[in-house]
């Protein structure tokens, strides 16, 4: 069953076109995340969700339930849907108890237990309920944020990058408890987000929006590992695209012939590779009936665990042009130094880009 279904959805501003036909299911319980550069129409898709703006034309299910149509538009306070900017938009005049009770029907000490109830859920101590928003840190606003959304007891929740004000650790940390938090509550929630690895991992499903259109949707292992096209793949992570000749099911390239997913025969097409795929050991090490090349590494980025490589192939028999400079991941312990001649390889599968 889905939670939510957009069908064709279209916005314009004058002569802008913000969302270009815009199809997309929810399914009920899962996480859905809607990642895309800036300008892409992401929180323009998200805010049409809401019910904050109204597309030109599509329909809009909530389950089950028309929201807009060419007829109908359900007004956001009627939607019974969640809504955590990505400053949480806390009232500044408020405790952090007034905030979260902020619309709760109940009175007196039925309201206060289900403030604290919400306050537990979210990881915020009890001590907490008389602050103001100004004397909370940053995650600590986001959970009070979340907990007054939770308090509506919503049908769909929408975060439009609640993460990003973040620091690097304290983002991951509220990620993960955010996810945990929602998933225990089985609330449907969409994300919005222009960082691709918050992306991969919060998302149960992925759809990559460009330009106001949606280009690909699907789980986010298949999304990183078979992008439609270049832009797909390099929007979603590091990735090693070179031209090849595609037959019988492998590719010849200047990693010499290696397998892809593919079957064309005799046809030239783009091949994708993602850096851990690329393997590399010490020349002295490699046998020399060993698939793959030779090459020279030119560029060493030490990030503590891993490390990545930037070789220089060295120049072989094939159609391709010699020299190419590809991106590897290795270890950070065991990395070859700058100027060491490899052996590169490949684990695995090269992907097919498609054409464009």
């Amino acid at each position: 069953m889905n939670a939510l279904d957009l069908y064709s959805i279209c916005k314009s501003y004058g002569a802008q076109t913000a969302l270009e036909n815009i199809s997309l299911s929810v399914p009920a319980g899962s996480r859905t995340v809607i990642v895309g550069p800036s300008g892409s129409g992401k929180t323009t898709l998200l805010r049409m969700i809401a019910g904050f703006e109204f597309p030109d034309s599509g329909r809009l299910l909530l389950n089950g339930q028309t929201l807009v149509d060419s007829t109908h538009e359900v007004p956001a306070h009627q939607r019974l849907i969640g809504y955590v900017p990505q400053d949480g938009a806390l009232f500044p005049h408020m405790t952090v108890a007034a905030n979260i009770g902020f619309g709760l029907s109940t009175r007196g000490s039925e309201k206060q237990e289900r403030i604290a109830e919400l306050m537990d859920s979210v990881a915020l101590d009890a001590s907490m309920a008389k602050r103001w928003p100004h004397e909370l840190s940053g995650g600590q606003q986001q959970r009070v944020a979340l907990a007054r959304a939770l308090a509506q007891q919503p049908r769909l929740m929408l975060l439009d990058e609640p993460f990003s004000a973040l620091d690097t650790g304290l983002r991951a940390a509220m990620r993960k408890l955010v996810a945990r938090l929602l998933a225990d509550a089985g609330v449907t929630t969409i994300l919005v987000t222009h960082d691709q690895s918050e992306a991969l991992s919060f998302a149960d499903q992925l759809a990559v929006m460009r330009q106001g259109r949606l280009v690909q949707s699907g789980h986010p292992l298949d999304l990183y590992r078979y992008p439609d096209d270049e832009q797909t793949a390099l929007f979603l992570g590091d990735a090693v695209v070179m031209p090849a000749r595609i037959e019988a099911g492998w590719a010849h390239c200047d990693l010499g012939r290696i397998p892809v997913n593919n079957h064309r025969n005799n046809q030239c097409a783009q091949i994708m590779l993602r850096p851990e795929q690329l393997h590399l050991v010490s020349i002295q090490t490699s046998p020399a009936e060993a698939v793959g090349c030779r090459a020279v590494v030119t560029e060493r980025d030490f990030s503590g665990n891993t490390c990545t490589l930037t070789v220089e192939l060295q120049s072989r028999n094939c159609a391709q042009q010699p020299g190419r400079s590809l991106m590897v991941r290795s270890s950070g312990l065991y990395a070859p130094p700058m100027g060491s001649a490899v052996h590169v390889s490949m684990i695995g599968h090269a992907h097919v880009l498609s054409e464009a």
